[in-house]
């Protein structure tokens, strides 16, 4: 018998849960990027080596399920954290390009993806995505929202001089506002997703920074691991006690 064509889609549905979990996984990519690249001194570089090779696994893995899997969905998702975490800082700091460079040269990157994206396919819904092609397009995207997202909340939280308090407040605040043009039904959902999608990452890289930065910088100065393995097993709850399903397919 043939499998439902919904099975295909192997991305979760948009839920409140959805963007909880999302939140919980940026943190943590930053947390774990910094706890990596930092705290175990192996710097920006060596740790991006690291975790994009962890990223390509879990893409790899993900691409060629035949199913929606909850566990290696997020694994992939906050690989594209951690990658994007320590590439970002590798970008602004190492190669000196600094926050507002590095911000300018990932949006373009990430507009020109979807721009391609939804040349080649047509959508770029997440219930389009049903192929393998399309998957791909999806975590390059995402790789590109979560290394500017890190490079955008260091940004105002550093250069703008919000604070990581100030930053949180303005991320938090945007979101806001694509939640009520959500409930308003005046604006496209995949615009309102993609906007969402995109904000979640800076605001969890201002609040992974509150949580583990030091008490001169405006930081609670707790281990970057404990911070870690809290936000882990927030999400470990959130997927195993929450059954997630996947999105349907628009096809």
């Amino acid at each position: 018998m043939a499998q439902p064509k919904r099975d295909l889609v192997k991305v979760p549905e948009v839920t409140a849960l959805f963007w909880l979990i999302k939140i919980a996984a940026t943190t943590l990519g930053e947390t774990g990027g910094d706890a990596v690249s930092m705290s175990m001194n192996l710097g920006y570089l060596v740790s991006t080596g690291i975790f994009a090779v962890l990223f390509l696994i879990a893409v790899v893995a993900q691409v060629r399920a035949k199913t929606f899997h909850p566990i290696l969905y997020w694994t992939t998702i906050v690989a594209t954290t951690t990658v994007g975490t320590t590439l970002a800082d590798f970008a602004d700091r190492s190669l000196g390009i600094g926050y507002a460079g590095g911000s300018s040269l990932l949006l373009l990157l990430l507009l020109s993806s979807l721009f391609i994206w939804h040349r080649t396919l047509g959508s770029v819904s997440v219930d389009s995505i049903s192929s393998s092609k399309a998957e791909i397009f999806y975590w390059v995207t995402i790789m590109f929202s979560q290394t500017l997202g890190t490079a955008l909340g260091d940004w105002t939280a550093d250069t703008a001089g919000l604070g990581y308090t100030g930053a949180a407040i303005l991320f938090g605040s945007l979101l806001l506002v694509v939640l009520a043009a959500h409930f308003s039904r005046k604006v496209s959902g995949t615009v309102l997703f993609w906007a969402a999608f995109i904000l979640t990452r800076p605001l969890g890289a201002v609040v992974g920074d509150f949580l583990d930065k030091p008490n001169a910088q405006g930081g609670l100065e707790l281990s970057r691991y404990t911070a870690s393995t809290v936000l882990l097993g927030l999400m470990l709850i959130c997927i195993l006690v929450f059954r997630q399903k996947a999105a349907k397919s628009s096809h």
